[in-house]
């Protein structure tokens, strides 16, 4: 993320929120923190309706990530 962002690439995390502090200390040790969304964890054996509310969920905030001005 760090690289396709410095060329000016846009791009957006997606994580579940298990991994929230994880990726909030990796992008403080890297100095770079990447525009995340986090979905609800656990992703595995959720349903395919589940994934699909999940997915609607988290398009526009996905979408606003890699359509916000730097």
């Amino acid at each position: 993320m760090k690289d396709l962002d410095g060329r000016g690439i846009p791009g957006a995390m997606i994580a579940t929120t298990e991994f929230e502090d994880a990726a909030n200390k990796q992008g403080t040790a890297i100095g770079f923190m990447p525009g995340i969304v986090y979905v609800p964890h656990p992703i595995q054996n959720r349903t395919a309706e589940e994934l699909k509310d999940i997915a609607e969920k988290a398009i526009a905030p996905i979408l606003d990530k890699i359509t916000a001005d730097a």
